[in-house]
């Protein structure tokens, strides 16, 4: 598992396979339904995905709508340079070498991708 997954399993909460029942001989004439696809979960407003980022445990003593250092700490992880350089990697950025306008940067891209896996970020945080 990457530290971006490690990120989201912290905020969003690990997905869990639904346990499947055990399957029920089919009578034979029967024809078979067509698979319903589950349904999308509504998006998020950028206020309720930072309600909900605020709601966990120590929220309060972090940074973590601008700090992607604060934001590590407050989900449990070691923000070393090592840990979010590999996190840059992950998500795509390229020559990271934790400058305070790419931390800026490795904040945004993280809070995006959040956001595609819960719910939807708006404002300064948006592409």
């Amino acid at each position: 598992m990457g530290i971006f997954s490690s990120i989201k399993n912290a905020i969003w909460g690990e997905k869990k396979e639904e346990a499947k029942p055990a399957a029920a001989p089919a009578p034979a004439a029967a024809p078979t339904p067509a698979p319903v696809a589950p349904a999308e979960p509504e998006p998020l407003t950028e206020a309720q995905m930072h309600a909900h980022i605020a709601a966990l445990p120590d929220a309060d003593k972090f940074n973590w709508q601008t700090s992607i250092v604060d934001l590590m700490k407050m989900v449990g992880l070691d923000p070393s340079f090592a840990n979010r350089k590999e996190l840059a990697g992950e998500l795509g950025i390229e020559g990271y070498e934790g400058t305070a306008e790419q931390n800026i940067a490795l904040h945004h891209a993280v809070m995006n991708l959040l956001a595609l896996e819960g719910g939807k970020v708006g404002g300064m945080l948006a592409d």
